[in-house]
């Protein structure tokens, strides 16, 4: 059956206190993401001891790692910026089997300065394109020498954000170090949320045998065409965890919006029958609803 768990970074606590409540919803897997209030995870700051240790607290709760958030844009048009973002993830990616995972996460950024989930004209041009390929061939080469492999997560105004633009990113970084993190909501834009079955079913149809990790959040049209963002209870939250969408689209907890989770759970168990399912865009009170709104999908699907 499919595995239901969720980012530890909606969490905000001491690795401890964090896997303690994860484990108290009934959550059986994890996402990592690399903050905790009582230990210093930050560039240059990992070691083997602190690898060690949040990999045996989630162990000892029977929460096992199963990926690792190395979220950053990888192709920011300030040479310096970009150059210690992928230096950042490259950290990130040799150090994850020894936090017990070999999937590390990013979406493929955005040449846009104001915001990493703003478009840009660049980020639809041959010169973006090739850009953003060199960058994530360096990443699953780094990947590959270290035993894992770096999963790319499309959105829709990054450099890959279609079918056919992630399609066409496996062809030019045919590499045995780069897999895809599966999450339908990020395929979906004003002109394309009304055609949700068709889009889903070309999304599996087309990339399903690159899946190793899916996502589980919800997505809507929106009045509201700033970008949005939530108040998480936490001050020192990334601005990834607190992001709900730009323009027309929302991008919400799972069943806050119109996705087809039947269709999406259906489809995503044909191939994928064990893998796990991390939930996001929530705070720690919506955890509960959340992760039974899910597991009442998986139980209807029988997945």
């Amino acid at each position: 059956m499919l595995q239901t768990g969720i980012f530890t970074g909606y969490f905000p606590y001491g690795v401890e206190e964090c896997a303690k409540r994860i484990r108290s919803h009934g959550f059986n897997t994890v996402q990592l993401d690399l903050h905790f209030k009582d230990i210093d995870l930050s560039f240059g700051q990992i070691t083997k001891d602190k690898a060690k240790k949040v990999r045996d607290t989630f162990r000892d709760h029977d929460l096992p790692i199963v990926c690792i958030s190395g979220y950053t844009n990888i192709i920011h048009p300030d040479l310096d910026h970009r150059k210690a973002n992928m230096e950042r993830l490259k950290e990130i990616i040799r150090w994850a089997r020894q936090f017990g995972s070999p999937y590390v996460i990013s979406e493929t950024g955005t040449y846009n300065t104001e915001s990493e989930w703003m478009s840009d004209p660049k980020n639809k041009t041959q010169e973006g394109f090739d850009l953003c390929a060199a960058a994530i061939k360096e990443l699953s080469q780094t990947a590959y020498d270290h035993g894992a492999t770096f999963l790319l997560e499309t959105y829709v105004n990054n450099v890959v954000g279609s079918v056919e633009e992630t399609v066409r990113m496996f062809a030019a970084v045919d590499h045995p170090g780069l897999g895809l993190l599966m999450d339908p909501t990020n395929y979906f834009e004003d002109h394309n949320i009304d055609k949700m079955d068709d889009v889903l079913n070309q999304v599996f149809d087309t990339l399903t045998h690159h899946v190793k990790m899916a996502h589980a959040k919800d997505v809507a049209r929106s009045q509201d065409t700033s970008e949005k963002h939530a108040d998480i209870g936490d001050d020192d939250a990334l601005a990834s965890h607190t992001f709900r969408g730009v323009g027309n689209i929302v991008l919400d907890a799972p069943g806050m919006g119109v996705l087809n989770y039947d269709l999406y759970l259906k489809r995503l168990a044909e191939k994928h029958p064990n893998i796990p399912v991390i939930i996001e865009h929530l705070d720690e009170a919506d955890a509960p609803r959340s992760k039974k709104f899910l597991e009442d999908k998986m139980r209807a699907q029988g997945v």
